[in-house]
């Protein structure tokens, strides 16, 4: 059943329109990069050291002073070959640099989608078996204020009343081994709050809709149990656009770490990705806006796959639109 609905050549357009945007993805920010402000061979060298000749070496060192075309060839066969290149500020290998920092925003960004998925999902189910009474309203309330703060002010309150007036979880720092979890609660709420929002909402409409269709009426007038329907009718059927919004949250859990690392202090990808752009460290900013979309766009090429598996009614329908693409 799994091979007829997906077929081979659906998941190989699939595939396929994945490597063309991640393609398209990675010469954009190589251009934006090189139309940018500044120049990475005066960072490096600093003002006392930026002679002709200092320059010069510089930028013939790291392909500098090559056209457009050829330094991109050369970082995409690098990227290839796992050659992120050097960093011009430190001179550690990229790959290395990031993968020091991979660690703790994988840690964060997971800390943070499960903490939005354990509230936003039963909290759209119950505002939607509510809805309309003083339980919707009030969970629909809490959701719209989390939504419209941004990460770092939830962050700097979290951080004001746990950490400072109930000395429940630390401030600031990544913490070591066992320590680290306490040292991941309070960033990653607040790196949840809003998306957790988002998924309440997504939830709680998709159930509203599941409720009304026909074959939910006919299982209660039948007798069905509320249990049984809410599982087997009402949830299987709400799942795919939930599972739609999962996608689009992790995409933004990946961009939001970047104001969270900063409010609280952690070692990872976000803030280094500020410190490379400050610098304007251009093989570490290639290489983590590269990683970035990568991952952007692998959670939407799971998310596309996995619609007709678990609905089977999407099955004829997304293999046929995989076909005639």
């Amino acid at each position: 059943m799994n091979r007829e609905a997906l077929p081979l050549r659906y998941v190989l357009t699939r595939v396929g329109a994945t490597l063309v945007l991640l393609f398209v993805l990675s010469v954009a920010v190589f251009a934006l990069l090189q139309i940018a402000p500044g120049d990475p061979a005066r960072t490096l060298l600093g003002q006392r050291g930026a002679t002709p000749q200092a320059l010069a070496a510089v930028r013939a060192r790291y392909h500098l002073d090559s056209p457009f075309a050829a330094q991109y060839l050369h970082w995409l066969d690098g990227v290839r070959r796992l050659d992120l290149g050097t960093s011009i500020r430190t001179g550690a290998p990229v790959s290395a640099t990031i993968g020091g920092r991979l660690a703790l925003t994988g840690q964060l960004v997971g800390l943070g989608l499960a903490i939005a998925l354990l509230l936003g999902i039963p909290g759209g189910v119950l505002t939607a078996l509510r809805r309309y009474r003083a339980t919707d309203r009030a969970v629909q309330t809490a959701g719209l204020v989390a939504l419209s703060t941004p990460a770092f002010a939830g962050g700097l309150v979290l951080i004001y009343v746990f950490s400072l007036m109930l000395r429940w979880f630390p401030a600031y720092g990544a913490g070591q081994g066992g320590d680290r979890l306490s040292h991941l609660v309070l960033p990653a709420v607040a790196l949840a709050l809003s998306v957790t929002a988002v998924l309440l909402k997504l939830t709680r409409a998709a159930v509203i809709r599941e409720l009304s269709k026909e074959h939910v009426v006919f299982a209660r007038a039948r007798g069905v149990p509320e249990r049984r329907v809410l599982v087997h009718y009402v949830l299987r059927g709400a799942l795919v656009p939930v599972l739609t919004g999962v996608g689009l949250v992790v995409a933004y859990l990946l961009a939001g770490t970047v104001m969270v690392e900063q409010v609280f202090a952690l070692p990872g990808l976000g803030s280094l990705l500020v410190e490379s752009v400050t610098y304007r460290d251009v093989p570490l900013v290639q290489a983590e806006a590269l990683l970035i979309a990568t991952l952007v766009v692998l959670a939407g090429l799971v998310t596309d796959l996995a619609q007709p598996l678990i609905d089977p009614r999407l099955r004829p329908a997304r293999a046929g639109k995989g076909n005639a693409r």
